[in-house]
């Protein structure tokens, strides 16, 4: 088995397709047994993704031509990440990369003499993408005005942090542990981790491990899920015997956190539009041990799918750009467009116009997004409240994160988390 081949393949994909990381890089490993293989296969495809705009620079000073083919630039890109990045002789890296060329023969001499030539001149073009910001950052440009423009100070550090590999982190279920105990369990198994002081859930790895090699996981002790998004559900103050609306619920893990924190309400309604991504949450609620009611529905059109009972709680965790996740999900920087912020913020203005008249009177509604810019965040907030006379906003006291004028945002890599926002409303 040629596992750059397979990693190829991977990144191909989305370079042709536009194809998900995620879903693609789960197929391919699906026909791979080997742990060790995965694991490298994995590492290559993240790799190539997060330094993909590095990567492709240094490819065009090394050919006459750009690359017309994907196949083989996949494999182009693959060599250079090898000799660039890790930790594989560059004889291996060179020949083993040459391999994964299978049908295409006249690639080879190519493949062969471009990562031959940036072994030589891999001092003179480390100098040179200095001089260029979408080479030095590793994004595109476009992206890189937008976090400059929304946090001056901090973009330099946000870019950096986006190309980092995410920590892993868990959520204890103190339904059926306690975090004390969990971590005891870890620590038998020889798995380093701590606790994080601002959120009472979250146990952070040292290096990321097989969910397999997790205490209980099956039984449902522990899920994974970054420690930004698990501050949800204590934002949301969710009281016994209350009703609760989760939209855009997919893949369920703020909405499996309520009811770890609160399981005796009323009912739990979960709604998403993706039947796919539904079905994946409720099957990772039965291996927690909760039920809530799943409803597959179009969350700008309530009237197709709401019983008229006002809920005491909502959270809206909004389609967003995922500018706060690039460093879990490195595709989003080729497959994410400019135009898409503008259409995102026109879907999150028609949801939480949709979905405001479903909160009861002294109800609460928070709204999230995995994203980094503030016409998504703060000016979105601002924009519904000069709308909506009946809704006034709730300050978020923390230590996590920047107090803005409304809502709390985290900056990618703040803390150990992704980043992410967070606004509360209250309907008076």
């Amino acid at each position: 088995m040629n596992t750059r081949l397979i990693a190829a393949r991977v990144i191909y994909k989305i370079l042709q397709d536009g194809s998900s990381l995620t879903a693609t890089l789960d197929t391919a490993l699906m026909a791979v047994e080997s742990s060790k293989d995965r694991a490298f296969i994995q590492a290559l495809c993240y790799g190539v993704l997060r330094q993909f705009h590095r990567l492709d620079f240094v490819l065009a000073q090394l050919v006459e031509k750009p690359i017309k083919d994907n196949e083989i630039k996949a494999i182009a890109l693959l060599g250079l990440y090898q000799l660039g990045f890790m930790r594989v002789k560059p004889h291996a890296a060179v020949s083993e990369t040459i391999q994964a060329i299978r049908k295409k023969n006249w690639a080879k001499p190519l493949i062969n003499a471009l990562l031959r030539t940036y072994l030589r001149q891999q001092d003179t073009l480390e100098q040179l993408l200095t001089t260029v910001p979408s080479a030095t950052f590793s994004h595109p440009n476009w992206l890189i005005k937008e976090i400059q423009q929304n946090w001056s100070m901090q973009s330099t550090f946000i870019l950096n942090e986006n190309n980092k590999q995410a920590p892993m982190v868990l959520r204890a279920n103190t339904l059926k542990t306690s975090r004390k105990n969990y971590l005891e369990l870890l620590i038998q198994q020889g798995i380093s981790a701590t606790t994080l002081d601002y959120c009472a859930s979250a146990i952070l790895l040292e290096k990321p491990v097989n969910v397999d090699q997790l205490p209980k996981f099956a039984e449902g002790w522990v899920s994974v899920q970054d420690s930004a998004a698990q501050l949800a559900a204590s934002l949301l103050s969710i009281e016994p015997n209350q009703r609760v609306l989760d939209v855009c619920a997919a893949p369920g893990g703020k909405m499996a956190h309520c009811l770890e924190i609160q399981p005796n309400l009323q009912e739990l309604v979960a709604v998403d539009i993706d039947a796919i991504r539904m079905q994946r949450v409720i099957e990772n609620m039965h291996r927690i041990g909760l039920q809530a009611n799943t409803i597959i529905g179009d969350a700008t059109r309530p009237k197709d799918w709401w019983d008229g009972k006002q809920f005491d709680r909502i959270l809206i965790d909004a389609p967003c750009s995922a500018t706060g996740v690039i460093r879990r999900h490195p595709d989003i920087k080729l497959l994410r467009k400019p135009e898409d912020i503008d259409l995102l913020r026109i879907m999150q203005k028609n949801i939480l116009d949709a979905i405001w008249p479903l909160l009861t009177s002294g109800g609460i509604l928070l709204y999230a997004t995995c994203s980094v810019l503030k016409q998504e965040n703060e000016q979105q907030i601002a924009d519904f409240l000069a709308c909506h006379a009946d809704a006034t906003h709730l300050p978020i006291l923390a230590t996590w994160g920047h107090s803005r004028l409304y809502g709390r945002q985290i900056l990618t890599g703040e803390d150990n988390m992704d980043g992410f926002y967070y606004a509360l409303l209250c309907k008076k």
